[in-house]
């Protein structure tokens, strides 16, 4: 639910009144057979939300992410993976050897504000995220090996997109969202860059706030809750298979709460509707309050490996201290710390018994390219503090002080500091167990929580000087059609987290040919030699580790009966999720 594949049946009608976008009753596992309308879906969330600019937020769960729901052109359906017309009035017309993509857009489409949505609004959106003075977290997805996707509007419903080469990702590509042209376009138009970033902060008048999408912001009060209201103007063109508009809900919103054991508390005490379980304690604690008739609740366990996964980048860019940053770029130390981490004991005591070890940043739910990757032979540096002891060795850390800790030939104990968010109890037991792990060797981890908005600024700064020596973080969904993150595998991209330098070049081999890779597997149509490519992508990384991959969750559901229209079981899992919000109603 958390993120934005909200699904609909194509429609090709391209008249003036066009027929509505029918979401299929085959997507739900109760319908909504008496037509429930009203109330409010209760979410919550740990960190507190950073602006309401779809242009500047870097955040899964914001509050632009929120009003985009159920907007952009095509969208995967959870039956078979297929990309199908959701604001496209039909599928695209393909030419140019699958390069060029003419799509109809479908008509009788507004904004909250009543404004229609044409062509411009996508023109202006791609403009905006393509401006890299504004710094947009979607700037690396308009880009194929540094040449630009480029969009072309050929009459107000109609829209052109040119590829640079072909792109087995093209229609994700196509399915940005779009936003208001009078709104964005006209503050661009006046004052570039920095007129935009202006737009819509944390005090902008909710009023003030247009939507595309299902939801608009109705109210929000800091560190405590954002309240989301139906755009009356998405039931138009958006209904459900008996006619009705969608969505059902009245409003969606968002309680801040301090971490989360206090959104499991909340979500034991039926004050929510739905919670993200993290290990065998919260499903032992939601299970024993269903079981003794305290919570009415759903519950399904282990549905499949989340989209996700938790690492640990070291800074490459540390010009301040030239020690830490040589220390940081030589694979021996970072091999050295993949075989501190004790991914075992991360899943038994931070995830209850319930994950996957991880090596590589394919997520551990796309199985048949972590599956063809092992068969590669890409290496994975597991559990073995002997081995991080060898390797420390060979960079010169052969004495330990008193303390217990190594030091180097000038004295120096061998340390870095290390974040992550606070308030995210799983990670902060993550870091906690690289942390103990670490010091078994003599390796001072100084580990801090901190706020995380404060770490997603560090995490994307560029420079020479970049203000970490380690993160533990986490990044999740992507796409399985080519699972490797867009800004995150190639150098010079937004999460290319390691090396991040002013002028985006690649400091290793390694890097060139992941990167060279990444674009060759996008390009490729054939499944099979895509996963080729990518498998190769894997090898390299395992080689270089220049993240050290930690865990991923296994996916469980759970959300309050009072609401319904969840996906069929048979649906559910850690890609798609649990639920199509807009279906979703009060029973």
């Amino acid at each position: 639910m958390k993120k934005a594949l909200l699904l609909a049946l194509a429609m090709t009608a391209t008249t003036s009144m066009a027929a509505p976008f029918i979401y299929p009753a085959a997507w739900t596992a109760e319908q909504n057979t008496a037509n429930k309308r009203g109330g409010e879906f209760r979410d919550f969330i740990i960190s507190d939300f950073k602006t309401s600019n779809p242009f500047t937020s870097a955040e899964a769960d914001s509050i632009p992410i929120t009003m985009e729901a159920g907007a952009g052109l095509f969208i995967q359906d959870p039956r078979n993976d297929e990309f199908i017309p959701k604001m496209a009035a039909g599928p695209a017309v393909v030419s140019n050897n699958n390069k060029r993509f003419v799509v109809k857009i479908r008509p009788d489409m507004k904004f909250s504000d009543g404004q229609a949505i044409t062509a411009e609004d996508w023109i202006t959106t791609w403009k905006i995220h393509t401006d890299d003075k504004v710094g947009s977290n979607s700037y690396d997805s308009f880009f194929i090996n540094d040449k630009p996707v480029t969009i072309k509007k050929i009459d107000n419903l109609t829209l052109q997109f040119d590829f640079p080469s072909q792109s087995s990702t093209a229609l994700a590509t196509m399915s940005f969202t779009p936003w208001p042209d009078h709104v964005f376009g006209k503050a661009y138009k006046a004052g570039g860059a920095e007129a935009v970033k202006k737009l819509w902060g944390l005090g902008t008048n909710a009023s003030e706030i247009v939507s595309p999408g299902m939801w608009v912001l109705e109210s929000y009060r800091a560190g405590e809750r954002a309240v989301f209201k139906k755009n009356t103007n998405f039931g138009a063109w958006n209904t459900d298979s008996k006619g009705n508009a969608l969505p059902y809900l009245d409003k969606y919103s968002y309680r801040v709460v301090a971490d989360q054991n206090a959104g499991l508390a909340a979500y034991l005490a039926g004050q929510i509707d739905t919670f993200g379980v993290r290990n065998a304690d919260d499903l032992a604690q939601i299970k024993k309050a269903i079981d003794g008739g305290n919570l009415k609740a759903y519950l399904k366990a282990n549905v499949s490996p989340q989209a996700q996964s938790s690492w640990i980048t070291f800074n490459w860019n540390k010009a301040s201290d030239p020690a830490k940053q040589t220390l940081f770029r030589d694979v021996r130390f970072r091999r050295a710390m993949s075989h501190i981490a004790n991914r075992q004991a991360m899943i038994q005591l931070a995830l209850g018994g319930l994950g996957t070890e991880n090596y590589f940043s394919v997520y551990p739910i796309f199985k048949s390219q972590i599956d063809a990757g092992i068969a590669a032979g890409a290496p994975r540096y597991q559990y073995d503090l002997s081995q991080a002891t060898k390797l420390l060795a060979q960079l010169g850390y052969t004495k330990k002080n008193a303390q217990g800790y190594l030091t180097g030939k000038d004295g120096k104990v061998l340390e870095f500091n290390m974040a992550t968010n606070a308030g995210n109890t799983t990670r902060e037991q993550l870091g906690r167990i690289f942390t103990d792990e670490a010091k078994k060797v003599g390796v001072k981890v100084n580990f801090t929580p901190i706020d995380f908005n404060t770490l997603v600024g560090q995490l994307t700064s560029k420079g020479e000087n970049r203000p970490f020596d380690a993160i533990l973080l986490g990044l999740a969904n992507g796409t399985n059609t080519w699972p490797f993150g867009v800004n995150v595998v190639p150098c010079g991209t937004n999460l290319h987290s390691f090396n991040n330098p002013t002028d985006g070049k690649c400091a290793t081999s390694q890097e060139q040919l992941m990167t060279k890779l990444f674009y060759q597997g996008q390009a490729e149509l054939n499944t099979a030699k895509r996963l080729a490519i990518g498998a190769q992508i894997m090898k390299a990384e395992g080689e270089l580790q220049p993240v050290i991959y930690l865990v991923g969750n296994n996916y469980h559901v759970t959300f309050n009966s009072r609401v319904s229209g969840e996906f069929p079981a048979t649906l559910m899992d850690g890609y798609y999720e649990s639920r199509n919000v807009a279906l979703t109603f009060i029973k």
